[in-house]
């Protein structure tokens, strides 16, 4: 074990000098296009839409698929797509169980106790025919805590800036890794205790020059600010919340770029440069999991366990505790979400209510409800967020289905598609292709 522990710092402190001496390439500021790209969770913008993209409409098992690949092990994150490259991460049961295995906590009738090792791994395919290019390992032990029983332990979706990944696996660490699957540097945080046992989710956010990763769990959370170069630690900001699986959200404004947070004591903003508190709001219920949005200066805030938040923020005068101030442009109190986050398409905000196939439609600006709640038909349990492309919006539920709408602000069904799967994950939307991780495989949707 020393061996290995001393092999394994030898190799890092190789990488990490070759790291610094090429990080001149990477500059302050991303200049590679991400728009013809899924570099993250909810798409270039972070707001679920695809603007380059047109994929198909229709599909079924023997319709409109270019591939698919049954994927090693068990994972709800969903696949990052650069150029020829699709990744996704995987939690692998080895069939070992340790001897003197660490207790593990059984809090929640019902969870997903652990009693047998994983390997946690990242895996490129190639985009072209999905191939797997290549598997890397980056830990494996008995998770020290359970899932909730339609989770994973590989739930947090994975980062690219386009010569990077940053693989996160929540109480099992961030891993940069290169386009090869060669190790660049990992950072390990501690272990999570999430409420009930439920299971972690929250994916980082990489913006410019560093990566943020959101820890709020039942004991000391954080929000951390890493150097995406080498791993260390740039800010650290205590934070008093409990439990929450929402992923930061960086917005630049003329006053400057604020990391927003959801969470179910405050929603806040900090300064990207230091970490400061800008402003803060409070408001939504428990188990915060939607991601905030934002466009054209607005930031959208929503949760949806056990009531009904929503609130539109204007950040050009947000300051302090904005609560009850003309900086809260419209709220509501009805048909939110609870698992899957909002889609932000050219000015409408779609939203689903709870976990159910019922969909709402608003007004970004002005918070006009264009329609809703509106039953989607053969719609049941949806935990995977809606995307949108080519003037269409796509949701997708537990049972295979996905429901096609047009956007705009009337209800129109344009297509209903079902595959021998079912769907966690959301899409993502590359050019003329829907990515599709389910249960067991990862699909490629395009055009015959």
């Amino acid at each position: 074990m020393e061996f290995q522990e001393t092999h394994m710092k030898s190799i890092l402190k190789i990488s990490l000098s070759f790291y610094l001496a090429t990080a001149s390439i990477w500059g302050s500021e991303s200049s590679i296009d991400t728009a013809g790209n899924w570099p993250q969770w909810r798409g270039p913008d972070a707001n679920g839409v695809a603007t380059k993209s047109d994929p198909p409409v229709s599909w079924s098992e023997t319709e409109n698929i270019k591939w698919k690949v049954e994927l090693p092990g068990k994972g709800s994150s969903s696949p990052i797509v650069w150029g020829k490259y699709v990744f996704v991460t995987s939690a692998v049961p080895t069939g070992k169980t340790p001897e003197n295995p660490k207790p593990a906590s059984t809090e929640g009738r019902g969870r997903s106790v652990p009693v047998s090792e994983q390997k946690f791994v990242v895996i490129a395919l190639n985009r072209e025919d999905g191939s797997i290019l290549w598997q890397k390992s980056v830990r494996q032990e008995v998770p020290h805590e359970g899932t909730h029983p339609t989770g994973t332990w590989a739930s947090n979706s994975a980062v690219t800036d386009g010569q990077h990944i940053y693989a996160y696996f929540g109480s099992r660490g961030l891993y940069c890794l290169d386009f090869d699957g060669n190790l660049i540097w990992e950072k390990d945080f501690g272990e999570m205790t999430k409420i009930r046992a439920f299971g972690e989710g929250s994916s980082p956010a990489l913006h410019a020059d560093r990566v943020f990763v959101l820890w709020d769990h039942e004991g000391p959370s954080f929000l951390f600010a890493l150097d995406k170069m080498t791993g260390n630690e740039i800010w650290k900001k205590s934070r008093d919340e409990g439990t929450s699986w929402s992923t930061p959200l960086v917005v630049e404004t003329e006053s400057g770029k604020q990391v927003i947070t959801s969470a179910t004591n405050r929603a806040r903003s900090y300064s990207f440069a230091d970490g400061s508190l800008i402003w803060e709001c409070s408001g939504l219920t428990r188990n915060v999991i939607p991601s905030p949005v934002a466009e054209d200066g607005i930031v959208f805030l929503m949760s949806g366990f056990r009531g009904n938040a929503l609130f539109a923020v204007r950040l050009a005068d947000a300051q302090g505790n904005v609560d009850g101030t003309e900086s809260i442009l419209w709220t509501a109190s009805q048909d939110t979400p609870y698992a899957p986050s909002p889609l932000l398409y050219n000015e409408i905000l779609y939203f689903l209510k709870s976990n159910n196939g019922i969909l709402s439609a608003f007004g970004a600006k002005t918070g006009e409800r264009f329609y809703g709640p509106q039953r989607l038909e053969g719609i049941g349990n949806v935990y995977s967020s809606p995307v949108g492309a080519a003037g269409r919006v796509y949701i997708s539920d537990r049972e295979g289905k996905t429901l096609v709408i047009r956007h705009g602000p009337e209800f129109e069904i344009l297509a209903s598609n079902a595959l021998d799967d079912g769907f966690d994950a959301s899409p993502a939307i590359v050019a003329d292709q829907i990515f599709m991780r389910g249960h067991q495989s990862l699909y490629c949707i395009a055009r015959k």
